[in-house]
């Protein structure tokens, strides 16, 4: 075994902020797992006075429901697709990598911007337009970054095209919610939160998982032949839209002619993609969060046909949450931690305390889920709010102390 060696970016020398502007993902994953603690902390103290008034929370405007998805959407989960996004656009491209100038500002936005509108949310009228602002400003540097790359490589990456065109959409999603808060009608919030579900998240988390899963996968599993036809690509942003245009127009009971051939094919890839034998656990959680993805659109297919057949709109949330919960959910984790002890220097391993976090947020998308056909659906709703909180806590206690440390290894970034 090889004697450890000291170095002037030695751990010794202790934790220190300054760290975090080294790199895209050291900034933007700090600031989104600050983000994510901060978003439901606030979420399940609302839940929470509302099922049990044992304290009072005020009810924000716009309404908490609502702005629990804009947050979520927008600000949280938008924070930790920056920092990958900035990190391997370069790498993606064969081209520099960034200057801390271009990132700082987007991550000073989105965690700034968080911060405002939950202090909006608390009772500080002016929060949630500031917070909204500073938001919109970080996602605008954000695309003003990555846009360039995408005439100044010599090549076409479509990975990078696809997870730019989700970016646009996302813009516009942000841009309604700017309308809705500014005045106009509600239908504007309702159009920003489902552009935020169909037309960015869904279409980046499917890309990246398109070019990076398979990759993993060749690298630690022998005889793995990776299989990644563009035409998948095509097909699911083909299906997202045609949900996200059916859910838009409120036509219900024929979203399942999107949401069937969603299904088969998330089944395709899960069936196509998993790796044979045996498997590091890091490369096998991202297979099990990815088999959220045909459990959410079974769901979704379920409650549109009942509806088409009976006029009853059945399951509520549930589908939405399998999506959120149990696919974005338990991906960041497996996505996360890998990126984070690949770029820490450290082996890449999954911890003890990414296995808790993995394993509890399962959990809690059970819990979610059956929250929707519980006696008491606010009394579980509020339990899988403070489930995210104690399933995520130590994890990101643990990442969070590695983003302001030097790199275990001694280089740089």
């Amino acid at each position: 075994m090889d004697k450890p060696t000291t170095s002037p970016a030695s751990p010794a020398l202790g934790l220190s902020p300054r760290l975090l502007a080294q790199a895209p993902h050291r900034l933007m994953f700090f600031v989104g797992a600050s983000n994510v603690l901060l978003a439901m902390l606030w979420w399940a103290a609302w839940l929470v006075s509302s099922r049990w008034p044992v304290f009072a929370m005020p009810q924000p405007q716009p309404y908490a429901g609502w702005l629990h998805a804009f947050v979520m959407q927008y600000q949280m989960l938008a924070s930790f697709i920056f920092g990958f996004l900035l990190t391997v656009f370069p790498r993606w491209m064969g081209l520099v990598d960034f200057e801390r100038w271009r990132y700082v500002p987007v991550g000073l936005g989105l965690f700034g911007g968080q911060l405002m509108t939950l202090l909006g949310a608390m009772g500080w009228s002016a929060g949630i337009v500031v917070g909204l602002l500073m938001t919109l400003g970080g996602w605008i540097t954000a695309l003003a970054t990555l846009a360039p790359l995408l005439w100044k490589e010599k090549g076409t990456t479509w990975h990078a095209r696809s997870c730019f065109a989700a970016l646009v959409l996302g813009l516009l999603g942000l841009s309604a919610w700017v309308a809705f808060v500014l005045g106009a009608p509600p239908i504007w919030a309702f159009v920003s939160i489902k552009l935020g579900s169909f037309g960015l998240l869904l279409p980046i988390y499917v890309t990246v998982a398109h070019r990076m899963f398979p990759f993993f996968a060749g690298n630690a599993v022998p005889g793995y032949a990776p299989w990644r036809p563009l035409w998948l690509l095509g097909a699911l942003w083909a299906l997202a839209l045609l949900h996200l245009a059916l859910e838009l127009t409120h036509a219900y009971a024929w979203l399942w002619i999107a949401d069937v051939p969603l299904f088969l094919l998330t089944a395709t890839l899960c069936l196509r993609w998993w790796p044979n034998g045996p498997k590091p656990g890091l490369l096998a959680v991202l297979f099990i969060g990815l088999g959220w993805l045909p459990v959410a659109f079974v769901l979704y297919s379920a409650q549109s046909i009942g509806y088409l057949l009976t006029g009853v709109y059945a399951l509520g949330r549930a589908p939405a949450h399998a999506l959120f919960v149990g696919f974005f959910g338990s991906v960041l984790v497996a996505m996360v931690t890998r990126v984070t002890q690949g770029h820490s220097g450290r082996a890449l391993v999954m911890p003890k305390v990414a296995w808790y976090a993995f394993v509890a947020i399962q959990l809690v998308a059970l819990m979610r889920i059956g929250a929707e056909f519980a006696r008491d659906p606010m009394q579980w709703q509020a339990i899988a709010a403070v489930g995210w909180l104690v399933a995520l806590l130590p994890w990101v206690a643990r990442i969070g102390r590695i983003y302001l440390s030097p790199r275990t290894d001694g280089k740089p970034g």
